[in-house]
């Protein structure tokens, strides 16, 4: 039987990438013991690998697709493809960081400022090149973690990701620069796409792992009204686009679904009772594929 060798960041991104997975239909098994966890789907294999390394053994063929952060495609100068954006992170659904950050009393104003001083990062190949596109001659040192505690003493700045800037600022450090933002992709080895299983494999993977984040923080909506009562009805409602209304077996009645922003629901409920609604029922949403 064919496979499809799929790497899962291993790491500070695996719980909300199997979490990812599982919305969009994939149960992986993780255990502890074990680099090759399971997935209720024969076709695939699944290797847990660092996101520092994935963009590398996607290239090398090893693996033939994987999900790792944009900014260690980039620090790797990896040959891959990018099958997809997936906006999400450990924290929340949305893109990090790479920053420039400096101690709160330090004279340092932009990246010009840093010529001859001491940088600590573990984005040392991006970094390096990103001072060099901005004529800065500097020392960048590999950061084995920790990274906000060295400034001052052991370096003179950091370049550092962050979701929020809360643990920059609780180390007493403050940001200069963005050096780029950065966000979780699927990319695929290019023998892979071309062929024609893996790559029919892949695009379905791309497809409900898309749908399961674009269902993120949205429920579906359905509820019960009298055709005379529609109009008020529909003048609450928001949709992806229009809301499906069904014929009920009584004529006079009619069945409303729709899809909406979850943080909305407890403003539209009491409006759509208000507006002659019955029945309504809110229910979660896995997958919406459009």
């Amino acid at each position: 039987m064919a496979k499809l060798r799929l790497g899962i960041p291993k790491g500070s991104l695996q719980d909300a990438t199997v979490q990812l997975f599982q919305r969009a239909g994939y149960q992986i098994y993780v255990s502890s013991r074990s680099y090759f966890p399971s997935i209720d789907d024969d076709e695939i294999e699944c290797m847990l690998i660092r996101a520092q390394e994935m963009a590398r053994y996607v290239q090398d063929g090893v693996l033939d697709v994987g999900l790792t952060g944009r900014d260690w495609v980039m620090e790797n100068n990896a040959d891959v493809a990018t099958v997809t954006d997936l906006v999400y992170s450990k924290q929340s659904f949305g893109k990090v960081r790479w920053v420039l950050a400096v101690p709160e009393d330090s004279p340092v104003t932009s990246v010009k400022d840093l010529e001859g001083k001491v940088i600590a990062t573990e984005l040392v190949g991006f970094t390096q090149r990103y001072l060099a596109a901005n004529g800065v001659k500097a020392t960048v040192e590999f950061s084995w973690g920790a990274t906000e505690v060295k400034p001052p003493v052991l370096a003179d700045a950091i370049v550092e990701v962050t979701e929020t800037g809360s643990s920059l600022r609780a180390n007493k450090l403050r940001i200069v620069e963005t050096l780029m933002e950065s966000n979780t992709q699927m990319i695929a080895n290019h023998a892979a796409l071309r062929d024609a299983w893996k790559s029919e494999k892949i695009a379905i993977l791309k497809m409900l792992l898309e749908g399961a984040i674009a269902a993120y923080g949205q429920v579906g909506l359905m509820l019960n009204v009298r055709r005379e009562h529609l109009e008020k009805v529909l003048e609450v409602l928001t949709a992806l686009k229009q809301p499906t209304i069904s014929h009920l077996s009584d004529p006079d009645w009619v069945a409303v679904n729709t899809v909406i922003e979850e943080k909305r629901v407890r403003e539209l409920i009491p409006r759509l009772k208000a507006a002659q609604a019955q029945g309504i029922v809110e229910y979660p949403l896995n997958k919406i594929v459009m």
